[in-house]
């Protein structure tokens, strides 16, 4: 069970990560207060959420081996270059959502209510990617 717990570990660090990414820009490109406030409580989200799983920070600590990582070093092309601010939104959202898939279908090893937290999340990110690309689109000039 410890490779399982340390997927969700690598899983909650990417999507609150990701969202911190989408967060700052949103705040400082943007200035959208609103919009900013709803990433911010979706990050704080992912740990409310993870707190109701059988598990706490010691086993998320003990179940992480960064520097062990085979895929430390796998990157793909788009990874190592961004030509915009709205690719950088695009891929960490994204991730963020990814990362919140990955948390749904495992936790369901633990809690299906929790499972269905972490799914309820994913949407709702859809919804926020919808809102900080429109407007990064609009801020760049693109209708």
């Amino acid at each position: 069970m410890n490779k399982i717990i340390r997927i969700i570990d690598a899983n909650l660090n990417r999507g609150r990560e990701g969202l911190r990414v989408v967060e700052d820009l949103v705040r400082f490109v943007l200035d959208d207060a609103d919009l900013a406030s709803q990433i911010k409580s979706a990050r704080h989200e992912i740990t409310d959420i993870a707190k109701q799983l059988p598990l706490n920070d010691n086993d998320l600590l003990n179940a992480r081996d960064s520097t062990g990582d085979v895929g430390i070093e796998l990157n793909s092309v788009s990874e190592d270059s961004r030509i915009d601010i709205f690719q950088i939104a695009c891929a960490n959202i994204r991730r963020a959502q990814e990362s919140m898939r990955v948390l749904e279908e495992l936790s369901k090893l633990y809690s299906a209510e929790v499972a269905l937290k972490f799914k309820r999340l994913r949407f709702q990110l859809y919804e926020i990617e919808k809102h900080v690309l429109s407007n990064l689109r609009k801020e760049r000039g693109d209708f």
